[in-house]
């Protein structure tokens, strides 16, 4: 069966959420995924729901506990981090080569939401400027954004 570019791009949004599960373990309760692409840059950022607490990938030791409530280390390294990243950004470069081999727009923004427990995965799209039209706003801000957006709606 020949595969279309929904199958890649399908997959290639897949293997972004495997990377982040691998990340921590498969402890987390949900994942969002900020996948970004504006003048010729990529940007991939990633942040956790564990138990209830909305956190950056360098948190999780901080609110990581074993049922004994001894502190549980997991390799939260800036190393680590900068492979997960590294392995995202890489996924989407490839999103935006199959969008041109089959005549696709590209996203200039991807949210991704995946529900470990139920391992259901939804997937928000834009395809307008965000940032670059903007003199003081970088990609990093809208992320940071969406954070706080959906940390004040789960710990409210």
């Amino acid at each position: 069966m020949v595969k279309v570019f929904e199958d890649y791009f399908s997959e290639l949004q897949s293997d972004m959420v495997a990377v982040c599960l691998e990340y921590f373990n498969h402890i987390i309760d949900y994942i969002y995924i900020y996948c970004s692409y504006e003048t010729n840059v990529y940007v991939f950022d990633v942040f956790f729901n564990i138990n209830g607490q909305v956190v950056h990938k360098h948190q999780l030791n901080k609110i990581i506990n074993n049922s004994n409530n001894e502190h549980v280390i997991y390799d939260d390294s800036r190393e680590r981090q900068r492979a997960m990243l590294g392995i995202g950004n890489k996924n989407l470069q490839l999103i935006h080569k199959k969008c041109e081999e089959f005549n696709r727009e590209m996203p200039t923004e991807i949210k991704l939401y995946y529900d470990v427990t139920q391992k259901s995965l939804r997937a928000e799209y834009k395809y307008e400027l965000i940032y670059s039209n903007d003199d003081t706003l970088l990609p990093e801000h809208i992320f940071d954004q969406w954070y706080e957006e959906v940390k004040n709606e789960v710990e409210k």
